[in-house]
């Protein structure tokens, strides 16, 4: 945009410019790094002059905002990395190559998401399986056992293991990897109507490389036989063509069905044929040199050059209707010149046209036509659209999981453009930034050379206008709300930002699969001990002389001792080969995947209101879900349902609305009354001002829109005072107000027809629409939008505010304001924020009674649970405007820094305000949020609430979601200095009382104590203390105080402070860890934490997204953790264990044969019992086992949530556990051989037909079968669940190895081993062995747990003891999540009792008896007010409200406010302001808040009555 001094004659202010800063996200060094290496994958590509921007060294300053001049094309100066694409202007020589064509590479639009093509499935799945240190062990024992030196009776049988492993994997891979290529083939053949027939001069598209064409040849002829099979059915089902085909051929079928107005896109003036849309949806093409337009009499050579051609006239009056300011109401509204990237002298062959075409064909470059409800295909910049005012709706759901709809801003000066003609003629340069992964921040500019229509002969102009996020549709979003969309592309495919940003989520492995890797190199140990003891052994026995292998032997392979020994050791790697589980990994990955779906199928986790079930996305770290010894949790969204309610307000010092909090009513529960009474007395008092407000309103003003259920705010006494009953004053201040709701926003509005009408307002935030339907209901309706202006209907009467500029809200300004002009001409301010944040921007010096009692209302509120914001306003002179909107425009114009610089300027306006009041919204809890808290408390979880709330808030709904009580002491943690040492001291006194000093001896126990801290300590802390703690020196002691504290409430965090606190603890503390949150900016803790869980609300999907594992509310926690976890962690624990065990067994069978052959590596078992025998006679159990068994039903484990506590212990899986088992394993080992051994030693088994079956591989049967009987008994043993199921399972397993022995030995070609079936399950011995083995084997096993269930029992066996004994019997009548009455509900009179002192070893007080005091004021040595002398609060609470209670009234006696006088009341009796007292951004802070923005930068201005000063 082309700022110039001599076009800005008129005082006329100009249309709105809605600028929308880049949210401020601070990342932690992680995910700078992650985001950094992304940011090198595309800038460290070859650049050229091409590809950069310049910027001049001589700028122009005014007022300390920086102008950029323009530059042209060949301009000199310092080159920023970048890109410049060029349209229909031809590349510069420096941009080409020799042979002509562009320089620089652009990404394709095609995108893959998939692993692999047909082409490198094989060699690169091969790869990734190989990464597996199992699968590479076992490829070497089959290349080893391919020399027949080293003993391998059968090399091609004993690849079998891994070959089936290795296809059931690739198997697995390729299902999945399929099913992102199928996505990935749909997204990148979706049509979208791109400009063809013209030449796009920063692509070639002749210019493909080899390898390419290879690829597509390749995956082509691959896929061509599934692909004819697949279009002849699609042929027989749908007349011969493909859906792509008839996407491609035939007219959009949705352009029929839409409204009136769209009817002549496929007009017969338009030219439409199958090939392509010449015409698009405009009524009339843009008219020839020579032509006029009959309609406005405006012939072309006379029509002023703006971007609003067809729609102004340069003699006609403002388009807003409106008068100028005082005197100014004799000029006329001329619009600002904004100029055309239309060449209007250039002569066009008019053979373009949008032809619908795949996304995969988008270049950058092109050109491209979007329709309502399309999905953007690439990063678009808006040149115009069908709305007169430029403005398109997109949606982000798919981009950031926000449903709520964003305004996009096409460019001025190319608004006129909508004709594929219009694309020819268009000339220009778009300079962008490197592609980067910021979503919420663009910078580029449009350049062009601006052409007088009058004056044909000059050279033209350069002109340039910004291009902001504002003006850019990202890839992924959805356009709504707009008919059509012209654009141009500037990112394609991976350089997309919606590209750039995936991926980054972390790759999480379960804290059991990372300890694995230990214990499988545990037992290359063992195998590699086991080898070299027979390679020794065999070297020395070949190496002894004047044996009896002298006489029997022809010699040794190896021909010497130590060779001898070297090949047995590696013969004695192939026997063994079964020691290392190569079938865990596989077996593993089926029991995660059915634990994953067992979550995702369990109904009592579905969420019916947006039919949403728990599903997990991160498969492969359930059983972590059993260990979790921290959550961290958000506030709104996550403990509250995140739906805005306008409950209350403060206007010119008076309170208004009625309402009953879950926080007011936590209060009253405190104190001992009965809040089921005193609820159903409120309740029904509401409902009576309801019934009464809704009639009042209704004899002011007959509103159509106003909908009984839909009203949130009842304040019968608000409309009295707007009706005028306490004065002109009130009535004003209300009015004004209200007037402040319905202008400053960005609300969209939606009418529903009906009778009556409905109006629907989209906001970027449901506080947003919140204060948008109050303003509504009361009278002050917004009807819409329209020409940069806000239509609204005040009281029956509609007027029209034209909105000047938007000044947006984000996390570092936290205020918005709206300039509007008003009907009579005035320009007004407005502005709403953080009370903090208005309350410093205020007019020094004034308004000082009502920004006292302001302060004190919202403090009120805040201590009901209530979010707050302050509302306030400024008149501006037209002269000041107009100074300040230029240097706005010069801001808006930047290049480098633009949003710095607009921050600054926005600054500068936002000062020397009049406060107006203040509003006060509900979120309210969840369902079930309470109990679902103290279930989880129970069962030895710690809870921290992170959350950008301020402290009061979050203290309230704290003590209503049972994370506080009355009998804590609550540290509040507030550094006033912001000074290290300060905290310090501070944090020394607080470890002083817990007789703790920050040592490393003292973390080296706190991270080995488990247990949960008494329930006698809070911490809060915001975000600046915080800022403090977290540094290295502080970091450990502020973590010894919070492991003392049952709750921590972290108040006022940023994402990436939430991010820090998840990391300090998970790393200090050695614990795991789960975060969840529903919004963006709970991504960086939910991906920093050991599991992450993303609530799936109604207002984004953004944490879903990140998460590993998504559910539909916050009490559905207890089950996925309590239930899924605790199963997962102990099915998995039992699971490795058992496999390591049977391993054991098998192969210390084969080492003890090994003894009495000199370890010459005989095999003691046939082949294929070796081959089998983790694949097929030992894998069913033991799979089931971690997928079925269960100690306790999902409802006991509810109702006993301290179950739990060995997860977070640790104890299921340990070292002990594994070297028990493996000593247990070698145990049984020696009794499988050696009851063999002794039963061949003495005895001479003879058949009847006189041959006998003591030779090795029938001895070998004896063994084999009695050893897979105990191992699947022994797996039966440790199960807890015994079902048909289970012992079927078993069964079939132990009867394998018979049915494989006499299937195999049937024939012949089983050599040696044909017959060997019925000749040894023929003897009685054989049985009687079997039976014999297994009793000797399990008979400690089984001893040992009878002792431990008797004498040393666990919490497990007690209860299922009380299980067996029919004491949770009562359980089963219920359908719950929590068992009903083992946690009473938030509203029960069982809460309300007076909470007992017992864990402090005192007796429970009476009401009467127990000191009312706050917890945090308390005068005791960890919550001493450093500022009192006398250990009081400091803050003589007695006469803490007078101006409250004793405020005059003119000329009235107010009536009856019920809530704010039964709160006041409730507050003065028990709990004084803690808050107050620690300047928490309350009412004691914001009195003493001085106007530190306001002074000199602005003028001080006499707007409204003098009351509200």
């Amino acid at each position: 945009m082309v700022i110039k001094s001599d076009e800005q004659g008129s005082n006329v202010s100009n249309p709105t410019k809605r600028i929308r800063w880049a949210t401020q996200r601070v990342t932690g060094p992680n995910e700078r790094r992650i985001r950094q290496s992304i940011r090198d994958r595309f800038q460290n590509r070859r650049t050229t002059p091409a590809e950069k921007k310049r910027q001049s060294g001589d700028t122009s300053h005014l007022d300390g905002i920086t102008e950029e001049p323009e530059e042209s094309e060949t301009g000199d100066g310092q080159e920023l990395s970048g890109r410049r694409i060029h349209f229909n202007i031809p590349l510069p020589d420096a941009a080409k190559d020799e042979d002509g064509h562009p320089i620089a590479r652009y990404e394709r639009n095609k995108i893959r998401t998939a692993k692999y093509t047909p082409l490198s499935f094989v060699p690169k799945n091969l790869w990734f399986q190989f990464h597996n240190v199992a699968n590479i062990y076992f490829l070497f024992v089959i290349l080893l056992g391919i020399y027949w030196i080293f003993g391998n009776p059968n090399p091609a049988l004993s690849s079998v293991p891994l070959i089936v492993i290795l296809f059931l994997t690739s198997i697995k891979d390729a299902i999945e990897d399929w099913r992102r290529t199928v996505l990935d083939n749909e997204l990148n053949n979706a049509p979208t109507h791109r400009l063809v027939e013209w030449n796009n001069v920063n692509t070639s598209e002749d210019n493909i490389s080899l390898w390419r064409r290879i690829k597509k040849a390749t995956t082509h002829s691959i896929i061509s036989t599934y692909r004819t099979w697949t279009f002849k059915r699609k042929s027989n089902a749908a007349g011969g063509k493909s859906y792509t085909q008839r996407a491609l051929d035939e007219n959009r079928p949705s352009v029929d069905t839409r409204q009136s107005h769209r009817a002549s896109v496929f007009s017969i003036q338009s030219g439409t044929s199958e090939d392509g849309i010449k015409m698009t949806p405009v009524p009339s093409p843009q008219p020839e040199a020579g032509q006029h337009l009959h309609n406005d009499k405006l012939a072309v050579n006379d029509r002023p050059i703006t971007s609003f051609s067809f729609e102004h006239d340069e003699n006609a009056p403002p388009a807003n209707g409106h008068l100028s300011p005082a005197g100014q109401s004799d000029k006329e509204y001329v619009p600002k010149f904004y100029g055309s990237i239309m060449d209007p002298f250039k002569q066009v062959p008019g053979k373009a046209r949008f032809k619908s075409d795949h996304w995969k064909n988008v270049q950058v470059g092109d050109f491209v036509r979007i329709y309502n409800e399309d999905q953007i295909p690439a990063d678009v910049v808006v040149l115009s659209t069908s709305d007169p005012d430029g403005q398109c709706y997109v949606e982000t759901k798919n981009l950031d999981g926000e449903t709520n709809l964003k305004v996009r801003q096409a460019l001025h000066c190319s608004r006129t453009m909508k004709h594929a003609k219009d694309c020819e003629k268009a000339s220009f340069v778009i300079e962008s930034e490197p592609p980067n992964v910021n979503l919420y921040q663009y910078s580029g500019a449009a350049r062009w050379t601006q052409r007088d229509i009058r004056k044909p002969e000059e050279p033209g102009t350069q002109m340039a206008e910004p291009i902001s996020i504002n003006n850019l549709l990202l890839r992924g979003c959805s356009l709504r709300n707009t008919d059509w969309v012209l654009g141009v592309v500037v990112y394609t495919g991976r350089e997309t930002k919606i590209m750039l940003n995936s991926g980054i989520t972390p790759s999480k492995r379960s804290r059991i699969a990372r300890d694995l890797n230990r214990y499988v190199v545990y037992n290359f140990v063992v195998l590699f001990c086991m080898c070299l003891v027979s390679g020794i052994v065999q070297g020395v026995t070949w190496a002894k002389s004047s044996t009896s292998s002298d006489f029997f032997e022809y010699g040794s392979i190896g021909g010497r001792s130590a060779m001898d020994g070297f090949i047995t050791f590696w013969s004695c790697v192939i026997l063994f080969q079964n020691l290392v589980p190569i079938s865990l990994y596989i077996s593993l990955e089926i029991i995660k995947t059915a634990q994953a779906f067992f979550i995702y199928s369990d109904t009592w986790m579905y969420y019916e209101r947006i039919d949403y079930p728990c599903t997990p996305k991160s498969w492969n770290i359930s059983d972590d879900l059993g260990q979790i010894e921290y959550i961290f949790s958000d506030k709104t969204g996550t403990l509250t349902q995140n739906v805005m309610e306008f409950k209350k307000c403060t206007i010119n010092g008076v309170p208004y609305g009625e309402a009953y909090t879950e926080a007011q009513a936590g209060m009253q529960r405190r104190q001992g009354i009965d809040i089921e009474a005193e609820g159903a007395k409120v309740h029904k008092q509401i409902a009576e001002d309801r019934v009464k407000m809704l009639q009042d309103l209704r004899k002011m003003h007959a509103n159509p829109y106003l909908h009984d259920d839909e009203l949130t705010f009842v304040a019968p006494d608000f409309v009295n005072d707007l009706a005028g009953l306490s004065g002109v004053e009130q009535k004003t201040a209300n009015k004004e107000f209200m007037l402040a709701l319905a202008l400053c926003h960005t609300v969209i509005t939606e009418r529903t027809p009906g009778d009556p009408p409905k109006l629907e307002f989209k906001a970027q935030s449901p506080d947003e629409a919140a204060l948008v339907a109050t303003a509504r209901d009361c009278g002050f309706t917004v009807m819409g939008r329209s020409n940069d202006s806000i239509i609204l209907n005040v009281l029956g009467q509609e007027q029209e505010f034209t909105v000047l500029n938007t000044l947006e809200f984000n996390s570092s300004r936290k205020r918005m304001s709206a300039i509007i002009r008003m009907p009579n001409g005035k320009i007004i301010l407005y502005c709403k924020g953080a009370d903090s944040v208005i309350y410093s921007r205020l007019r020094p010096g004034e308004q000082s009674q009502l920004r006292r009692l302001t302060g004190e209302h919202l403090e009120m509120f805040a201590r009901e649970g209530l979010r707050t914001l302050c509302i306030a306003c400024k008149e501006l002179a037209e002269e000041e405007y107009q100074i300040w909107n230029r240097e706005h425009d010069l801001a808006a114009a930047a290049i480098i820094d633009r949003e710095e610089k607009l921050e600054a300027v926005s600054d500068a306006i936002e000062r020397e305000l009049t406060l107006l009041g203040g509003t006060a919204i509900e979120d309210r809890l969840q369902d079930g949020v309470p109990d679902a808290i103290a279930l989880l408390g129970d069962a030895g979880i710690k809870l921290w609430v992170l959350t950008g709330d301020k402290v009061e808030t979050a203290i309230n709904i704290g003590f209503s979601c049972n994370l506080l009580n009355n009998d804590m002491d609550l540290i509040v943690f507030k550094i006033e200095d912001e000074k290290l040492e300060t905290a310090e001291a501070e944090l020394d006194r607080h470890l002083e009382h817990f007789g703790l000093k920050g040592s490393d001896e003292e973390l080296q126990v706190a991270r080995k104590d488990h247990r949960a801290p008494n329930p006698t300590h809070a911490i809060v802390i915001d975000g600046d203390s915080l800022k403090l703690v977290l540094e290295n020196q502080l970091r450990q002691k502020f973590l010894l105080l919070c492991k003392q504290c049952k709750s921590v409430l972290c108040c006022r965090v940023s994402p990436s402070q939430k991010a820090a606190v998840v990391r300090m603890v998970k790393n200090g503390l050695d614990v795991m860890t789960l975060s969840v949150g529903d919004g963006a900016n709970d991504v960086a803790m939910i991906q920093e934490a050991d599991v992450g869980v993303g609530i799936a609300g109604e207002e984004g999907r953004q944490a879903v997204m990140s998460s590993d594992y998504a559910i539909g509310q916050f009490r559905y926690l207890q089950r996925l953790i309590l239930v899924h976890g605790r199963w997962s962690y102990r099915r998995v624990a039992e699971t490795i264990a058992n496999f390591f065990y049977k391993n054991i067994v098998w192969t210390f069978a084969l080492f003890w044969y090994q003894i009495y052959n000199n370890f010459d590596v005989t095999y003691l078992f046939d082949y294929t019992y070796i081959l089998l025998v983790n694949l097929a006679f030992t894998s069913l159990p033991v799979i089931f086992m971690g997928i079925l068994d269960q100690d306790v039903s999902d409802k006991v484990s509810l109702a006993v949530p301290q179950l739990y506590r060995r997860g977070i212990e640790r104890k299921e899986w340990t070292s002990l556990k594994f070297w028990t088992y493996m000593l247990d394993g070698i145990y049984q080992s020696v009794i499988c051989y050696y009851m063999g051994h002794f039963l061949f030693a003495p005895a001479k088994f003879v058949t009847s037909n006189g041959l006998t079956i003591n030779d090795r591989p029938r001895v070998g049967v004896f063994i084999a079968c009695a050893t897979i009987v105990v191992v699947n008994t022994y797996v039966l043993i440790n199960m807890y669940r015994w079902d048909w199921l289970i012992l079927l399972l078993t069964a079939i397993s132990i009867l394998l190895i018979w049915f494989w022995t006499g299937v195999y030995t049937a024939f012949p070609s089983s050599l040696q081993f044909y017959k060997a079936a019925p000749q040894v399950f023929g003897q009685l011995s054989f049985w009687a062995m079997v039976l014999l083995t297994t009793g000797v084997c399990l008979l400690p096993r089984f001893a040992a747990k009878a002792f431990q269930k008797l004498y040393f029992p666990r919490d497990i066996d007690i209860i299922r003891e009380q299980v067996g004994q029919g004491r949770f019997q009562h359980l089963d009548r219920y359908e719950a999540y929590v068992p009903p009455g083992k946690l009473p509900s938030a509203a029960s009179s069982e809460v309300s009792e007076p909470a007992k002192l017992h864990q402090r070893g005192g007796k429970a007080l009476d009401d009467d008896e127990r000191p009312m005091y706050p917890p945090s004021i308390a005068n005791t040595g960890t919550t001493h007010n450093p500022r009192s002398q006398t250990g009081s609060d400091g803050t003589d609470y007695t006469g803490h409200r007078p101006s409250v209670e004793q405020r005059p009234r003119a000329s009235f006696e107010r009536p009856l406010r019920p809530s704010f006088d039964r709160m006041r009341d409730s507050m003065d009796r028990v709990r004084p302001s803690f808050e107050a007292s620690n300047d928490f951004t309350s009412a004691a802070l914001l009195t003493r808040i001085e106007s530190s923005h306001s002074g000199t930068a602005s003028r001080r201005l006499g707007h409204g009555s003098s009351s509200l000063r």
